[in-house]
């Protein structure tokens, strides 16, 4: 028996409506799935190719300014794979605008780098997970920005503010800042230092002697630039303006490494040889306390025991190691106000996240007037 046409005509109908209500999404599942396109297109180039940044502190000032937006290419030095798969997309550490974590570690994945088409270049300004806070994933700890100084193998040195690199003089960035006295006996609003771009300032008095009445200088500490300092030396209302400069052989503390065996300062510092993949060392005093912290918490060993004088893997005593990953030693270009790598060590290359190529967008977080708000001079500006 077969359909008579008038049923066959039916059917047609009924499937026909049947699939156009199952192809037309309502607005709400539109939304849906154009929020979950958008989050996960945004999550690769965030991964693969560009992250934005926003600049939350002075240390690379004058090169970089508090209020900076930058774009961060990953494909300079290679995409890191994720190491930490189990997270929110788009967070970092914690859920926007709360203390909740945005990951689990329950899982943890080897970490690769993909091919890239340059390395870390001596003087490039790198974006890094921060070595020193161990509480995170190293894919999660907390991002710095600093300038590459010295580079795998290379032996870093300051001496009387100037870095050397093998021996040799490494040309200063062209906004480096330092810390001056302003000697004074006026008060110097803050419209005055923005006039002469400065805006890492404080009020500073120290007495000669207090068994003299008035006999206290006053002024103030600031951070500026050679060229700035040398202009105002000229204006009335500075009296002296000097370069405030550690000497060699003043211990500073908090400095790394932690030991007596040094007498070094942020003026003066080194010298130092950069860890580089593959290269063995002995296993002095010195050495253990330049590199046993490196040994235990960057080069995944297991069971890693130091002293001031021994180094134990797995219980065993070595006399000497080779290094499995190369590092790198960074500075902020606000040499005087900038915790880097002569507090806190040398940066793994696992740890390293991009290079910063140009500023997108600057907001002056304490504008001069509303209309100021922007640094329109700021805009698509490259990073040197």
């Amino acid at each position: 028996m077969t359909n008579s046409p008038k049923m066959a005509v039916t059917n047609q109908e009924t499937e026909t409506r049947a699939n156009s209500v199952k192809q037309k999404k309502s607005a709400v599942r539109e939304w849906f799935d154009s929020v979950i396109f958008a989050v996960v297109a945004a999550t690769l180039i965030r991964w693969l190719f560009m992250e934005a940044f926003t600049i939350p502190t002075p240390s690379m000032e004058k090169s970089l300014l508090v209020g900076d937006f930058l774009f961060v290419s990953k494909l300079h030095y290679g995409t890191r794979t994720p190491k930490t798969p189990l997270q929110v997309p788009l967070t970092h550490q914690k859920i926007w605008g709360t203390d909740i974590p945005s990951y689990s570690d329950a899982i943890q994945l080897p970490q690769y780098r993909l091919p890239g088409f340059t390395s870390v270049k001596n003087g490039d300004v790198v974006v890094f997970n921060y070595p020193p806070e161990d509480q995170y994933p190293v894919d999660l700890r907390t991002n710095y920005i600093k300038r590459a100084i010295g580079t795998p193998g290379d032996v870093v040195e300051v001496r009387d503010l100037q870095v050397y690199i093998n021996g040799k003089p490494m040309q200063n960035p062209p906004k480096m800042q330092n810390e001056y006295f302003l000697k004074t006996n006026e008060v110097v609003n803050e419209r005055t230092f923005r006039r002469y771009d400065i805006t890492d300032f404080e009020n500073y008095t120290e007495s000669y002697n207090d068994t003299i009445p008035g006999n206290d200088v006053q002024g103030y500490l600031i951070k500026t630039t050679p060229e700035t300092a040398a202009v105002l030396k000229q204006q009335a209302f500075v009296q002296d303006l000097q370069l405030i400069k550690s000497l060699k052989g003043q211990k500073e503390p908090f400095l790394y490494p932690q030991t007596q065996l040094v007498q070094w300062n942020r003026d003066n510092y080194g010298p130092v040889t950069v860890p580089k993949e593959g290269v063995t060392i002995p296993l002095n005093e010195l050495n253990i306390a330049l590199y046993g912290p490196v040994i235990q918490k960057y080069e995944g060993n297991e069971r890693v025991e130091l002293t001031d004088k021994t180094v134990k893997i797995n219980g065993q005593p070595i006399t000497s190691y080779t290094f499995k990953q190369n590092y790198y030693f960074m500075m902020g270009d606000n040499r005087h106000n900038s915790a880097d790598s002569r507090y806190w060590g040398f940066v793994p290359e696992d740890h390293i996240v991009g290079k910063a190529v140009f500023i997108w967008m600057s907001i002056d977080p304490n504008p001069d007037g509303f209309f100021n708000k922007i640094r329109w001079n700021r805009l698509f500006r490259v990073i040197e």
